[in-house]
């Protein structure tokens, strides 16, 4: 199973990115997935996370109204699209899925290599 993320960049504070992650076909479309961020010195930390059918979002209080997590149908791409950046969201962020169908904050099993989002003030 592989997961391939993309879409970080370097922006300024209020902009927007969208993040995208492409699953292998390996992993079922009807896999939970999910979006972390991780910045030195801290843990990986839980941002968003989607069930499989794409019906039922979960989010961390520090994105919610900002972030959004999507996938397509069939399931083998999610993406989050983030607003109104702030310095704060500066990280690299992974994608992951797990073996469930729900959406979870904890226990991903697959992880992918992580884009770097550097917000500028």
């Amino acid at each position: 199973v592989q997961l391939q993320a993309s879409g970080g960049g370097l922006v300024q504070a209020g902009g927007s990115l969208r993040l995208s992650c492409a699953a292998s076909r390996r992993l079922l479309s009807n896999n939970g997935m999910g979006w972390f961020r991780q910045t030195p010195g801290k843990e990986r930390a839980f941002v968003a996370g989607i069930d499989w059918r794409g019906s039922s979002t979960l989010y961390a209080d520090s994105v919610k109204g900002r972030f959004s997590i999507s996938r397509d149908y069939g399931g083998n791409t999610v993406y989050l699209q983030m607003t109104n950046l702030k310095p704060e969201d500066t990280a690299v962020y992974y994608c992951a899925a797990h073996r469930r169908s729900s959406v979870v904050m904890t226990g991903y099993d697959y992880w992918g290599q992580g884009t770097l989002v550097t917000v500028s003030s």
